[in-house]
């Protein structure tokens, strides 16, 4: 005779509901404002630029200020995790040079053009990223090219009739969005899984030695950065960098990577709000038009990204 297998008792099936219903709430909490921190980068490196900061001394600055704070906090919260395979240490540093080049090529792109133009051209990185990834095999499909033809066609308006952009500060940005979407790749195809405190330790580290070579190459001159200079650089490291990567982590433990990088046009937008206000940068209803279509485009890819096997988290990578 079987016996009936009863079912839980609802007292015990709502306590878990509550449990999640608060980590998706609070998950959500930390991705807005991950968001918001990521947002005042550009901005806050435009503004201290234009008040005379050398732009890679600024970033020099914010690197190491920002990696002695991963470094604090592994040694505070979890020192083994110091201790990582031959493979990981490769590929961080693959990933970590790549992505110090790329951050050296915005920093000096931001010297040329608006905050607020290259945000929106940062927003393509998931584009390139699918682009990358039908290079090596994944199936090319006609909604790919919708994708492409949006962001195209929104660069263009953005760039062409849209102002008067500087040339060399759009090439720059170009080759620094290529190298965002070369390490993301790799660190997806080979990282799955891994920690990413001590990842993003060992990216942040290798990101600030391709820094630091190339400064001492160029022989900059050391100025004091001034009172101004100094606030700009602790927002950086801390604020923009070392807080919001830690809220970043924390979004994607509660809500997953996927959603945490539908903000994404969230954060262009912040951007855009902080340079108009601070800035005072200001778009033609052209470049508007073309940074809605660019942003469309982002958030379709981002979309196929959600939606492939292995789960990315592109934006785990980026902002080290």
């Amino acid at each position: 005779m079987q016996v009936a297998k009863s079912s839980p008792p609802m007292a015990s099936i709502q306590p878990q509901v509550a449990v999640k219903a608060e980590a998706a709430w609070l998950g959500w909490l930390f991705a807005i404002l991950a968001s918001t921190c990521f947002s005042l980068a550009p901005p806050v490196a435009r503004g201290a630029i234009l008040a005379g900061i050398d732009a890679t001394t600024l970033l020099v600055l914010r690197m190491g200020l920002a990696t002695l704070a991963f470094l604090i906090t592994i040694l505070a919260m979890k020192p083994a995790l110091f201790r990582v395979s031959r493979q990981t240490l490769i590929v961080t540093f693959c990933g970590g040079t790549m992505n110090g080049l790329g951050m050296l090529l915005f920093f000096w792109a931001l010297v040329r053009v608006d905050a607020s133009v290259s945000s929106m051209m940062i927003s393509t990185v998931p584009l390139v990223v699918l682009s990358l990834l039908a290079l090596r095999g994944e199936r090319f499909t006609y909604r790919h090219i919708v994708r492409l033809a949006l962001g195209l066609g929104g660069i263009y308006l953005l760039l062409g009739p849209g102002g008067d952009i500087d040339p060399v500060g759009i090439l720059l940005l170009v080759i620094a969005i290529f190298c965002f979407a070369v390490q993301i790749t790799l660190l997806q195809w080979y990282l799955k899984g891994q920690d990413p405190r001590a990842v993003s330790f060992y990216i942040s580290l290798f990101m600030l030695a391709v820094i630091v070579v190339y400064w001492l190459t160029q022989d900059i001159l050391w100025r004091d950065p001034g009172q101004r200079g100094w606030l700009s650089i602790i927002v950086l490291a801390l604020v923009s960098t070392f807080v919001a990567r830690l809220l970043f982590v924390s979004a994607v433990d509660r809500i997953g990577s996927g959603q945490m990088s539908l903000l994404s046009p969230l954060e262009t937008l912040q951007t855009i709000t902080w340079s108009m206000l601070f800035l005072g940068e200001r778009l033609t209803v052209l470049q508007l038009v073309g940074g809605a279509l660019v942003l469309g485009s982002a958030l379709l890819a981002l979309r196929r990204l959600d939606l492939a096997k292995w789960r990315p988290r592109w934006r785990n990578w980026t902002r080290v």
